[in-house]
């Protein structure tokens, strides 16, 4: 449930998620994320992006990286739900937040780039400049956060800056601005190795935004109750 407004917030309207909207199994937060806007300040600008597609973590499956154990870099997987946590993936920066249960997590795959009286254009504009492609260019907006290292370097998240902090309504946090999906995509996380619990639907992306996730699940070849399932709005959490 989002907080009341307060003096402490950037602005007045200000729906941030509290840390007890995170105090919940991994695949529903997986699930109630998307359509939640994550904002993180960057020198003066907000920069913000709409979360569409996410995957739950649990310590009792071999794909998560709290089922390797209790180190002090995977400290924030143990931590009270409502944590961040970010490590390197493929060079690149990635963007967590622990559940309720220890060990437990949502990985945040894919965002879209939000706007609105906080992040106008000039914010967009900062997160192409922060995340060009590999020509230098800007990226167009379904390109800029489609995926896990992706979105943290448009939005200029950083493992050193965030690991194992809690949020900051100052500086980074979740806001509810009722953008709930009319249907959701359940299916295979992407990325497990062979023998990790692959197999397990633990993905999750916003329907009318799978074109733009990190690989399209409703793409050619994909079949209904096969390779996916299609959640409604009014579909119990699985």
């Amino acid at each position: 449930m989002p907080h009341d407004p307060s003096p402490s917030l950037p602005w007045p309207e200000n729906r941030a998620l509290p840390a007890s909207f995170f105090d919940r199994d991994a695949r529903v937060l997986a699930r109630a994320l998307l359509g939640k806007v994550i904002r993180h300040k960057h020198g003066e600008q907000w920069l913000s992006a709409r979360i569409i597609e996410t995957e739950a973590y649990y310590l009792s499956e071999k794909g998560s990286h709290a089922s390797l154990g209790y180190t002090h870099k995977r400290r924030a997987l143990f931590m009270e739900g409502g944590h961040i946590y970010m490590y390197y993936a493929r060079g690149g920066d990635s963007l967590n937040f622990s559940a309720q249960g220890p060990g437990n997590a949502v990985l945040i795959k894919s965002a879209y780039p939000w706007q609105d009286t906080h992040s106008g254009a000039d914010a967009v504009a900062q997160m192409q400049r922060n995340n060009p492609d590999s020509q230098g260019r800007a990226r167009t907006l379904d390109k800029l956060c489609n995926g896990q290292t992706l979105l943290c370097k448009a939005l200029g998240l950083k493992v050193p800056d965030w690991d194992a902090q809690p949020f900051d309504e100052q500086r980074l946090f979740v806001e509810d601005l009722d953008q709930r999906p009319a249907h959701v995509v359940q299916c295979m996380r992407l990325g497990i190795p062979q023998g990790r619990d692959e197999q397990l639907p633990y993905r999750f992306v916003d329907a009318d935004f799978a074109r733009h996730c990190t690989r399209n699940p409703l793409r050619r070849g994909q079949i209904a109750g096969q390779d996916y399932h299609l959640l409604s709005r009014t579909d119990n959490h699985r």
